[in-house]
């Protein structure tokens, strides 16, 4: 299904579309606005991210992302579902390294989605990627599409489930950018905990508003996004890479 189809079903489902249980199609400006409200392409919500201040000793965003979304681990490191990883990158040149926060970069052009053949994978108006496990036929195209190994796949059955990210075994999953709480005006998990632990290495917000705290520190600071080269267009921009 492509998303104009997707943009239209929302705006004839009353703004609203649910996947299941706790899960809808709906999105709010970074400030809460009407319940029911459906995703709109005037809001772009994407994320900074400071590499210069986390240290890599600290997985209070993995920690909190887990507990919010549910991920219990099964002690296979290589296979466990993440929704964000640390990774330690060096520059051989330099020596200078740092601890990188990967997610989903929710990019303007999600390979994940061109390459989905059941229409899972899809992009809201707001530039939130998700993915519908009802229609997830586990297929993996969308994990090896993606350049940033953003994803994970279920392999176990799911048990005590959060309401806000229902899963099954048998489909792919990752970052959803916290989309339960952004519909609801709040912050994701990874960028609330960041922050309780004083480092507020994770700046989210709307980068199609001018005005937010966001679009401001990317117009006036220089940072990078992984793999621009590819055309993506990530949401989520680093510094001191």
């Amino acid at each position: 299904m492509t998303e104009t189809t997707r943009r239209d079903l929302l705006k004839g489902a009353a703004g609203a579309v649910v996947l299941a249980p706790g899960l809808t199609l709906i999105a709010a400006e970074a400030q809460a606005r009407a319940p029911g409200s459906a995703a709109s392409a005037a809001n772009r919500f994407g994320m900074l991210i400071d590499t210069r201040k986390c240290d890599a000793g600290c997985t209070a965003c993995v920690d909190a992302c887990k507990t919010e979304m549910g991920l219990a681990g099964h002690d296979r490191p290589a296979t466990d579902a993440q929704y964000i990883r640390k990774v330690n990158v060096k520059d051989p040149t330099s020596g200078a390294a740092h601890s990188v926060p990967v997610m989903c970069q929710h990019c303007a052009k999600p390979p994940c989605v061109d390459v989905c053949p059941t229409g899972a994978s899809m992009k809201r108006a707001d530039g939130v990627v998700l993915v519908d496990r009802h229609i997830c036929i586990g297929c993996r195209y969308c994990m090896m599409a993606c350049p940033y190994k953003a994803r994970s796949f279920a392999h176990e059955d799911q048990t005590n489930q959060r309401e806000a990210n229902p899963r099954g075994k048998g489909c792919v999953e990752a970052c959803t950018l916290c989309a339960h709480r952004i519909d609801a005006g709040g912050q994701p998990a990874c960028v609330e905990a960041c922050a309780a632990t004083g480092k507020a290495a994770m700046l989210f917000g709307d980068l199609a508003d001018p005005n937010s705290e966001l679009s401001r520190r990317v117009a006036a600071e220089a940072s990078t996004r992984i793999r621009a080269d590819l055309g993506t267009g990530p949401a989520v921009r680093y510094q001191g890479i």
